[in-house]
This record gives structure tokens, C-alpha cells and sequence, in this order.
């Protein structure tokens, strides 16, 4: 791929995310998203053939680094580290994938209708691993007995708020937008309250 295809495609991904997570898929056109990345509208079916496959590119910007943002829970055996790993990922994804994030719960929160299904089944085979990997932690006294499923539910709250929520963020913490060190703040915070939460610095 061309790196002037690269960059066009990148443009128009990060135009419909802002659009997709602001009005969602239904409401989304073509011809909103051509204009708001001043590129003609026979570009973007020239790169994405149609708008489904655009969509998809947009979920992918964000499912995919969600993805990838398990792997310290799936290789590494110190609950401690993989959990501080693993929230700093997801927190990353919010920083730097806000729109995309939205896009992403907003499809959630409408029932995941337009979720490819290759999507969706590796979320979920994702979320059994974690799930999983939890249960083996709580066996071996390595983790308190808490429900791996509401403590993974729990993760996934407190980071993707930050994307999810930041205007309320912000407003509340009296800010234009999130700065490297609040996330690295939340960071810090959100990985003892799980630590604690969980009981593994007593349990070592």
C-alpha cells in the first residue's frame, strides 16, 4: 500500500469515528463523513468500496488494540504485574482511540447489530481467557475469591470511561481534554484499588 493510500484511508477512519460516535451507524452518511474530511465522496467508496466496510475499519481501530491489550493477562503469571499491565493498556486505548471507543460503545449499547460476527466471537473468546486466567489466580491463593467476571466487568468500566465519558471528565476536573499524567494517575489508582480490592500484596 502506497503511504499516500495509507494516509488517506487513516483520514477518513478518523473522521468516521468521530462521526460514527457522534451519531451513530444509521444516522452516519457517506456524504457527512466525504465533507467533513474534505476529501470528494467517490474517495472514500474508491478505499472502502462501501460503508460497512468503512465501519468496520473504525470497530477495528479499537478492537484490535483491545485485543492485543489482554496479552499481559494471558503471559504473564504475577497477577499484580499482569493487572498493572493490562489496565495501563486499556487506558492507552482511551487516550489515543477516544472516537473510536465511543463508536465502540455505542454499538454495545444498541444491541451490537452491526458487530461483525469474527468481531464479536473474538471479543468473546478473549473475555473466557481473562475470565479463566482469573479463576486459575483465585485457585492457587494467588487472588482473593471475588467474581473474575464482575472484576473483569469492573476493568473495563474504569478504563473506558475515560473515552466514554470525557467531556463529563473534564468538566469535572475543569479541563479542555486529559493530559498524559491523569492517565497515568488513573493508572496508578485504578491498579492498587484492583490490587487491594483483590487482596494480592497479601496474599503473597
Amino acid at each position: 500500500m502506497s503511504r499516500i493510500r495509507e494516509k488517506n484511508q487513516e483520514l477518513i477512519i478518523q473522521v468516521a469515528c468521530q462521526l460514527f460516535a457522534e451519531q451513530g451507524y444509521a444516522a452516519t452518511k457517506m456524504a457527512d463523513i466525504a465533507k467533513a474530511a474534505d476529501v470528494p465522496k467517490p474517495n472514500i467508496y474508491y478505499y472502502f468500496k462501501a460503508k460497512d466496510n468503512l465501519y468496520r475499519a473504525v470497530l477495528e481501530s479499537v478492537t484490535l488494540p483491545l485485543l492485543e491489550a489482554s496479552k499481559p493477562i494471558e503471559l504473564l503469571d504475577e497477577p499484580s504485574e499482569a493487572l498493572s499491565e493490562y489496565i495501563k493498556t486499556k487506558l492507552r486505548i482511551s487516550r489515543d482511540h477516544p472516537y473510536a471507543s465511543k463508536a465502540f460503545a455505542n454499538e454495545m449499547m444498541t444491541g451490537a447489530k452491526y458487530l461483525p460476527e469474527d468481531i464479536a466471537n473474538k471479543l468473546h473468546c478473549q473475555s473466557e481467557m481473562i475470565i479463566a486466567k482469573f479463576e486459575r489466580w483465585i485457585e492457587r491463593g494467588a487472588m482473593a475469591r471475588v467474581s473474575p467476571h464482575h472484576l473483569m466487568f469492573t476493568i473495563w468500566a474504569a478504563t473506558q470511561t475515560y473515552a466514554d465519558f470525557s467531556w463529563q471528565i473534564c468538566k469535572v476536573m475543569d479541563k479542555q481534554q486529559l493530559d498524559d499524567q491523569d492517565f497515568a494517575d488513573a493508572a496508578e489508582f485504578l491498579t492498587r484499588l484492583v490490587i487491594n480490592g483483590c487482596q494480592i500484596d497479601q496474599l503473597k
